[in-house]
Parts: C-alpha cells; sequence; structure tokens
C-alpha cells in the first residue's frame, strides 16, 4: 500500500464516510458510531474532501479541517484521511474506483445521511456507485420521507435490505442499500458556518 494511506487487509468491511467536513461537528461523530454498529462495519474512514463539486463556494483549508476532524472524531476504528487529496479525484465514483483497485478484496460500504440520498442522482455516475459499493443511509433529522421518496431510493428500491438485517450490508453484494433510523444530533457544517461558529466549533470538539 502506498505510504500515506490507511491499511485494510482483504476481507474487512470498511465503511467510507466522505465529505467537506466544513466544520466537522458532533453530529458527523454520532453518524460515524452508528453506523459502525447498525452495518457491521469493522472500521470507518473519514474521506475529507479537498472540495464539493456541487458547491460553488471551496471549503476551508484541507489541512485545517483534517485537524479538526481529529480534534472531533477520536476512536481507535475510525481513521481521518485526505484519500481523495493523495489520488487527485474529486467525484465520488472515481474515489471508489481507485479504491477498490487499491485495495483488493476489502469490502467497502459508503455511508452517507439521508439528505444526501435526496440528491445522490445528481452526483457523477450514481448508477455506479450503488451498483459498486453497498450504501448505508444514516437518517437525519427531517430527512426520512423525501429521502425514501427521491429518484435514486425509487430507482433502487428492489435491492433495498430490510432494517432488521442492516448488520448484513457489509456483506452483501451490491447493489444493496439499507435505510436506519438513528438518534441523531441535529447540527449541520452550513448552520455552524452561518453563525460564525468554525472557530468555537474546532475548539470544543464540535459541541455546539
Amino acid at each position: 500500500m502506498r505510504c500515506g494511506f490507511p491499511y485494510a487487509r482483504p476481507g474487512q468491511v470498511i465503511g467510507l464516510f466522505g465529505g467537506s467536513f466544513d466544520p466537522p461537528h458532533k453530529g458527523h461523530v454520532r453518524a460515524t458510531l452508528e453506523a459502525m454498529k447498525a452495518f457491521g462495519l469493522d472500521r470507518m474512514w473519514w474521506l475529507v474532501s479537498p472540495g464539493n463539486p456541487l458547491k460553488a463556494r471551496g471549503p476551508a483549508p484541507l489541512a485545517r479541517r483534517i485537524a479538526a476532524a481529529r480534534a472531533v472524531m477520536e476512536h481507535p476504528r475510525v481513521q481521518i484521511t485526505d484519500i481523495e487529496a493523495r489520488l487527485g479525484t474529486r467525484a465520488t465514483a472515481d474515489t471508489l474506483r481507485r479504491l477498490v483497485a487499491l485495495y483488493p478484496g476489502v469490502r467497502f460500504v459508503w455511508v452517507m445521511g439521508a439528505d444526501n440520498l435526496v440528491q445522490l442522482d445528481r452526483w457523477q455516475e450514481w448508477r455506479y456507485i450503488m451498483e459498486t459499493v453497498p450504501v448505508g443511509v444514516v437518517a437525519r433529522p427531517g430527512d426520512r420521507a423525501r429521502a425514501l421518496r427521491s429518484v435514486a431510493a425509487r430507482a433502487y428500491g428492489a435491492w433495498r435490505l430490510d432494517g432488521q438485517a442492516r448488520h448484513l450490508l457489509g456483506r452483501a453484494e451490491a447493489p444493496a442499500w439499507c435505510f436506519v433510523n438513528i438518534p441523531m444530533v441535529d447540527l449541520s457544517s452550513t448552520a455552524i458556518r452561518a453563525r460564525g461558529g468554525w472557530s468555537a466549533a474546532q475548539e470544543r470538539g464540535g459541541e455546539t
């Protein structure tokens, strides 16, 4: 494995939690811990992205967001990474292509909030994502109804795992996805930035 890339053994189930994390906060931490438990993940990697192609304005510098993420998320089975910057990828589909090639035998699960399922059909090659790795969706407050009516949810409705089988997601063959309701902290990076809380969130470990 290349220097600076996380280590993973063939057969491990690795959750991939991507985003700008601008800033990271307690909601990201809760989603991570609940997803690891719900979907039977061995480890979780945060993929702190260089930028979000769907957002017009760029995020805070990557080094700052990485440092803040490490301060917020301290867990032995969670690794904060700059994989996309190292690979030179921006789109999730391209990142998955590279990771699948770099880690033969590793079972990846893409983890995202229900708000991202709502807009998944706007992502580049979104069907490739759904058909390449299992997808675990964690519900944020107020997003359940819209998410389950989304284009992606309807297109792949036949491949949705029942919530009682959620722990099998990591061993399922794509396409496979599961939607779980979890106790979430009602925080968003957008709201924190809007009230000028980036610095405060970093200092307090995201507990805003």
